[in-house]
């Protein structure tokens, strides 16, 4: 085809029937126009917006439901509420009398009603959702249906604001991870990319909704392992994201912190000694959480009812937990924080321990363990940290108070333990201590507590078993089917691909002006998914990948005049003679291609041919049987 002829091809180049169409195709062909790093930055920061608005949508709702359910119907309000949230100015003021009795019917009406949406709309929405994002990144390449997030915003909102026990950082991690989900499959990125942006997303829902975007970032990396490991590529994106996230949701919330405390510090290094007493009392609470917790959820998985139901039994006990404390602490309202989010009880805790007691706070901590396994166990939707920042810091406040008794000479303020306490219980129950210690300073402003925290947090990541409220978590990144290949490493060091990649085929190569029609067919004569583009001396100009052409060929008006430069990647490394084997394995993971182009050289690339991942993984097969490597021709 001449010059003259292709030209109206070229103007018709960016002509579509449909908008949607225009807009889906113009992503897609020019998603790499960008260099990757403004790439990533620039919808980093379009997630931290959304998940920003998302957090704002999230509390509002589940504060608007809170007041009507339980302010208004129920007439139970928490005596105290965290400094950082404050009453909504458009909400009525609450008047109704206080009828106990409709704790028990209330949380379970909202139970009924969050069953029904889970289970009608998006069953795996149930339970807490930050696990349900830790499975999508390692084993679903980061895909999240978009209607999940969506449900369980909703459904959360009514399970916690009707009394259920749960916490917010669970719904908004799946509303950021979602987006991130959704946003990468619109532009059609690679699902290591897809990976990173979901993962940045759920830090970003944790950075607005706890006020705490530093410990946002380092929770996105760090929660996806239960050994202290990190996802080091997700920190930067999400970090750009959790600042966002942040300061959009400051906007509607204002910029204080969640909890307020009298000032605090560490100025005695003998009160390590008691401080390593709390971090054994906060690894038997975690333990006793995370068993108790899927106790329970086994229990009501074997349970032989419409899983619509579930919910509602489960929290009709949470609210008769909530109210036999009630009646045995003499109508104690402070002991209620075992229902909803109880951030409450925790205030209290840190305003004036004391005045509390410390029965009152063991009782708030034990009972939140139950009730939280009865209420998200039972396929209610809601998160499990909130929870923990309730029993973490109820618990190390009843310490706390003990230990202020048993040692007044070392000056310990009980307020203290509820800070550490807070900390030191999270690290040993989800297993990510560095980003625990963050978040809690955030939360509480308490900094001059880092040293105290820090030791807790050690003590009890490395003392507690191996048991997290993550089921979903793995060991480590090379057991993670996210990076299925480095653990050929080992076994593959010492070889390289010049040992076994002989360039004597011809392979199919393609010409950066080749049309979508003749890549076709030079497909359909290979039986490789990604081909190579060079120019005429032979040079690597890119590859084009079966995915591409799959995307363009669904473009109709658009696919006469889609030429291969237009689908070429030119992001990818290719692999040289020289490289190891194991280096071989990395890149094929880092491109996410099932076939990589070898050069001389990657100062010269010139084409010598292309290599399967296949090829890699024979070879460590017979490496591992001790097999001689045979060299391969370069069709691979």
């Amino acid at each position: 085809m001449d010059e003259a002829s292709r030209q109206p091809l070229a103007e018709d180049r960016w002509r579509f029937r449909n908008p949607l169409t225009w807009t889906a195709g113009f992503l897609r062909l020019s998603r790499r126009r960008l260099p990757a790093q403004i790439r990533m930055m620039g919808l980093a920061i379009l997630i931290g917006i959304v998940a920003g608005v998302g957090a704002i949508a999230f509390y509002a709702l589940s504060r608007l439901i809170e007041h009507y359910a339980l302010f208004e119907a129920a007439g139970y309000r928490p005596p105290v509420h965290p400094a950082g949230e404050t009453d909504l100015g458009w909400l009525p003021t609450a008047v109704s009398d206080f009828r106990p009795w409709l704790l028990l019917i209330v949380p379970a009406i909202g139970g009924l009603v969050s069953g029904f949406l889970v289970y009608t709309f998006a069953p795996e929405a149930e339970g807490h959702g930050t696990d349900a994002v830790i499975s999508a990144y390692h084993h679903k390449q980061g895909l999240i249906r978009p209607r999940v997030p969506i449900v369980k915003i909703i459904s959360s909102a009514v399970t916690i604001g009707t009394g259920g026990s749960g916490g917010r950082e669970g719904p908004i991690a799946q509303i950021g991870a979602g987006f991130g989900s959704a946003l990468a499959n619109v532009l059609g990125l690679r699902p290591t990319e897809r990976r990173v942006l979901m993962a940045a997303g759920m830090g970003a829902g944790i950075a607005a909704i706890f006020r705490a975007p530093l410990a946002g970032a380092l929770f996105a990396a760090e929660v996806l392992y239960w050994s202290p490991e990190f996802e080091p590529e997700v920190i930067i994106p999400a970090g750009l994201a959790c600042v966002v996230s942040y300061c959009t949701f400051g906007l509607f919330s204002g910029w204080t912190t969640l909890f307020k405390i009298a000032p605090l510090e560490f100025d005695n290094p003998w009160q390590l000694g008691p401080y390593a007493l709390l971090a054994l009392w906060v690894i038997f609470l975690a333990a006793l959480y995370t068993r108790t917790f899927y106790g329970f959820t086994h229990l009501f998985h074997r349970w032989n009812v419409r899983p619509h139901f579930k919910p509602a039994v489960g929290a009709f006990a949470t609210g008769a937990i909530g109210l036999a404390l009630y009646y045995m602490f003499g109508r104690n309202l402070t002991v209620l924080g075992v229902l909803s989010f109880g951030y409450g009880s925790v205030q209290e805790a840190l305003t004036d321990s004391r005045l509390v007691g410390a029965a009152v706070l063991a009782a708030i901590a034990f009972g939140k363990i139950l009730t939280t396994s009865l209420t998200i166990g039972s396929g209610g939707s809601g998160g499990v940290f909130g929870p923990s920042v309730v029993i973490g810091g109820c618990g190390g406040g009843a310490l706390g108070l003990l230990v202020s008794q048993w040692w007044p000479g070392l000056g310990i303020n009980p307020a203290s333990f509820v800070v550490v306490g807070m900390a030191g219980f999270f690290a040993a129950a989800a297993k990510t201590p560095f980003s625990t210690i963050v978040i809690v300073s955030e939360m509480t402003g308490g900094y001059l507590l880092l040293l105290p925290t820090l030791w807790v947090c050690m003590i009890a990541f490395i003392l507690s078993d191996e048991r997290s409220i993550y089921e979903a978590q793995v060991e480590s990144r090379s057991r993670s089917p996210a990076h299925q290949g480095a653990f050929l490493q080992e076994r593959l060091a010492g070889a390289n691909v010049g040992q076994f990649f002989k360039p004597t085929a011809v392979v199919p190569v393609l010409s950066s002006r080749d049309s979508l029609r003749a890549i076709i067919a030079k497909l359909g004569d290979t039986a490789y998914s990604v081909l190579p583009v060079a120019d005429g001396g032979g040079l690597l100009l890119g590859v084009v990948n079966l995915e591409e052409i799959y995307f363009a060929a669904q473009l109709d008006s658009l696919s006469a005049a889609i030429l291969a430069e237009d689908l070429m990647r030119t992001d990818i490394t290719p692999l040289s003679p020289d490289d190891p084997l194991d280096r071989a394995q990395e890149l094929f993971v880092e491109n996410d291609l099932l076939a990589l182009p070898v050069v001389s050289s990657l100062q010269e690339r010139r084409l010598l041919g292309m290599i399967r991942r296949f090829d890699i993984s024979n070879a460590y097969l017979r490496r591992l049987q001790g097999v001689e490597i045979p060299p391969l021709k370069a069709t691979g």
